[in-house]
């Protein structure tokens, strides 16, 4: 089973802690959106698509804060065997508000806290810190 964003995610927090400028990691829509909100909130330095056609990739940019990489930790919430769903209510702070949880939702992916203002739910993907 092939789970690509989890593939992302890990590769983001490994090369943060391999102290590398870069993560490169296959292009789709989806993980651009990821991208984008972790860019947003901080959690991501930059983000840019390379390639062309069929062969495309993301650059993410790792962010660092003094020598430690901006992302400590993750934890994926809806898996492939697995899918997690939540309602708006039931979202709540990640970390005491230092962390993030992203949700797919019918408007595009938010955070937990967007969603909730929005009083939408969806499918929760993961949560980071």
């Amino acid at each position: 089973m092939h789970d690509p964003i989890s593939d992302m995610i890990i590769s983001i927090k490994n090369a943060g802690n391999a102290g590398k400028e870069l993560a490169v990691v296959p292009f789709s829509k989806l993980k651009e959106s990821i991208a984008v909100v972790l860019f947003k909130h901080g959690f991501i330095a930059s983000y840019a698509k390379k390639g062309k056609k069929a062969i495309k990739t993301l650059e993410i940019g790792i962010a660092y804060e003094g020598k430690h990489p901006r992302i400590a930790d993750l934890a994926r919430m809806s898996k492939p065997s697995r899918r997690f769903y939540m309602k708006a209510a039931e979202m709540r702070p990640i970390k005491n508000g230092y962390g993030l949880m992203l949700v797919s939702t019918p408007k595009g992916i938010l955070t937990g806290e967007e969603a909730r203002k929005a009083q939408v739910g969806g499918e929760a993907l993961f949560k980071i810190w």
